[in-house]
């Protein structure tokens, strides 16, 4: 496993440190928009089978790398590995995402629920990012990556997928006790699999809290934030002679800004309904930033999608600290070469914004 790397800018950003040119990547740039991603998925059968087999999520974590000037790459997983290795049976219904066949509701579900053992009971991810790194050899940075306890504990509340939350969140507020129950199992079972993750090669760890946005701002801290903070400071933060930064991105966290960037992360994304230079402004000085395109300017022509990230760069402005992405995971419809029009605008177009007079 290589440990030097031919593009480190990507890290670099992340400790707001110089680089030439803004780095860029996309959530869920290993995907369906993809038609190679569709072939490699088709062959293993259904998407939990791509997910536990190595061979396969490292192919489908490297196929955008050979399309785009990507300045890193990021473990294929899904982030419901965790909530099915504690034990509540994941499985996909066709067309209705993923279910579970046993959802915590009680007192007696959370006790039954196992911490996780990533290397008895997650193998197959910490088995991918090592083929994973060696298949890189040095060439960009790889991201591992969890769910946020909150934003796990929803799918094992609910079942599955939810409109309203109304069953997790009638546990928040009747029974607050049991829920701190199940995050605290689930953040312990987090810290595990990422320091996994990280020790098998990881170089960055990002945490995704996609339903943090639907609480309140003091349920936000308590429920959330606070579980997140636990985990980064369970994290190890130096390997292989470097820092290992952490990304927490809450998708609508943008009026929470100040008190996300007191979480420990060293950077936190955006989503795209905040502007860039206000989020600078706020908590620039704290952290790096991630972001924050609306995945959707991908379906506009081309120089729509220049036009959109030129604005994104100049609300940034001058100096280290920013890594382009978009504010969300990029749609399946997008054709990939406008993919390729936002990756090539990103590096063209930062060049200047990183001169140092």
């Amino acid at each position: 496993m290589s440990t030097s790397l031919k593009n480190d800018r990507f890290l670099r950003a992340l400790l707001r440190q110089d680089v030439d040119v803004t780095p860029v990547w996309m959530m869920r740039q290993a995907g369906r928009y993809l038609p190679e991603y569709r072939a490699t998925r088709a062959q293993a059968g259904d998407f939990l089978t791509l997910c536990k087999t190595p061979a396969l999520a490292c192919e489908v974590t490297l196929q955008p790398l050979r399309r785009f000037a990507l300045d890193a790459a990021i473990l294929f997983s899904d982030i419901l590995t965790v909530p099915d290795a504690m034990g509540i049976e994941l499985y996909f219904e066709q067309g209705e995402g993923p279910r579970f066949r046993k959802p915590v509701r009680s007192a007696a579900d959370v006790d039954a629920l196992r911490i996780v053992d990533t290397q008895r009971d997650l193998r197959y991810v910490t088995d991918a990012v090592a083929l994973i790194r060696r298949e890189l050899n040095g060439s960009v940075p790889l991201i591992g990556f969890s769910g946020s306890p909150w934003t796990i504990a929803t799918y094992m509340v609910e079942g599955g997928g939810s409109k309203d939350f109304a069953i997790i969140k009638q546990m928040m507020m009747a029974t607050p006790a049991l829920l701190h129950g199940l995050l605290d199992k689930v953040a312990q079972s987090v810290i595990g699999y990422l320091n996994a993750q990280i020790t098998a090669g990881a170089q960055a760890v990002q945490i995704f809290d996609t339903w943090g946005g639907v609480l309140s701002p003091t349920a936000y801290r308590e429920f959330s934030l606070a579980y997140m903070s636990k985990i980064i400071n369970g994290l190890i933060r130096e390997h292989e002679g470097r820092r290992v930064p952490v990304i927490v991105f809450t998708k609508n966290g943008g009026l929470w800004l100040d008190v996300i960037s007191t979480c420990g992360a060293d950077c936190v994304g955006l989503d795209w309904t905040i502007d860039i230079s206000e989020a600078r402004r706020r908590i620039g000085g704290k952290v790096a930033l991630q972001g924050n395109l609306d995945p959707s300017v991908l379906y506009a022509p081309a120089e729509v999608i220049r036009q959109e990230v030129a604005a994104i760069l100049a609300g940034f402005g001058q100096g280290n600290g920013h890594v382009f992405n978009l504010g969300h995971g990029i749609h399946q419809h997008v054709d990939p070469e406008h993919a390729r029009v936002f990756v090539d605008a990103v590096h063209e177009l930062s060049a200047p914004y990183h001169r140092h007079v």
